[in-house]
C-alpha cells in the first residue's frame, strides 16, 4: 500500500504529459464531492451524472489544449466548471415554460414564492441588468413614462400630471414601450424567464 499521496498538481502535469492514470486518480479523488455538490443543487441523480460527465469533459478539453493555469488549485477550478454547468442547467431548464394545459397564460405559474437560490439569484440578476440596458434603447418618451410606471410604481394619473400629456398618451406611451422592449428582447435573444 502507497503511503504517499500524489498531489493534485503533479497528477495534472503527469497527465497533460500523457499519463491517462494521473486523470483517473484525480476523478476518482474529487468524485465525492464534486458530485455532492451538483446533486445538492439540481436535486436529480441522472442530471447530476450528466453534469458531472460534461465538467470532467471541460477539464480534460483544457487541459488538452495546455490552456489550464490554475497551478495547484484543482479542485477548485472543477467546482467552479460544475457550479456554471449547473447555472446553464436551470438557465436551459426556464427557457422552456411549463405551462398548465390551457389556451390562457397564468403568470403565476411563472412567478413563484420561493426562496431564490444562489442560482436563481445569479440568473435573476442578469436578467434584470440586460433589461435596465434594452430600457435604455427606447425612445425617450417610452422610457420615461416606463421608468416611472415600473420602478417609480406612480400611477398613469400621477404619469399625466409629471409629464403634462393625458392619461391616454401616457398609456399609449407605456404600450409601446412594452412593444419596442418584446421586440428587442427578441432582436438581442435574450432570455427574460430568471
Amino acid at each position: 500500500m502507497e503511503s504517499k499521496v500524489i498531489a493534485d498538481s503533479v497528477l495534472v502535469s503527469n497527465y497533460i504529459q500523457g499519463n491517462e492514470k494521473s486523470l483517473e486518480i484525480l476523478i476518482v479523488r474529487h468524485k465525492q464531492r464534486i458530485y455532492s455538490f451538483i446533486l445538492s443543487k439540481v436535486l436529480d441523480k441522472e442530471v447530476a451524472e450528466d453534469i458531472f460527465q460534461d465538467a470532467f469533459i471541460k477539464v480534460i478539453n483544457t487541459l488538452k489544449k495546455g490552456a489550464y493555469n490554475e497551478e495547484g488549485k484543482f479542485l477548485p477550478w472543477v467546482m467552479r466548471i460544475a457550479h456554471n454547468l449547473v447555472i446553464d442547467h436551470f438557465r436551459r431548464m426556464k427557457r422552456i415554460p411549463k405551462f398548465n394545459n390551457t389556451d390562457e397564460f397564468d403568470i403565476f405559474s411563472v412567478i413563484s414564492d420561493e426562496v431564490l437560490n444562489v442560482e436563481k439569484q445569479l440568473i435573476k440578476n442578469q436578467v434584470l441588468e440586460d433589461v435596465k440596458h434594452l430600457i435604455l434603447e427606447l425612445p425617450n418618451d417610452q422610457k420615461e413614462v416606463l421608468i416611472m410606471r415600473m420602478y417609480k410604481d406612480m400611477s398613469f394619473k400621477e404619469i399625466s400630471e409629471n409629464t403634462n400629456v393625458s392619461i391616454n398618451t401616457a398609456l399609449g406611451r407605456m404600450r409601446y414601450a412594452l412593444i419596442n422592449l418584446r421586440k428587442l428582447v427578441d432582436k438581442h435573444q435574450i432570455s427574460l424567464i430568471n
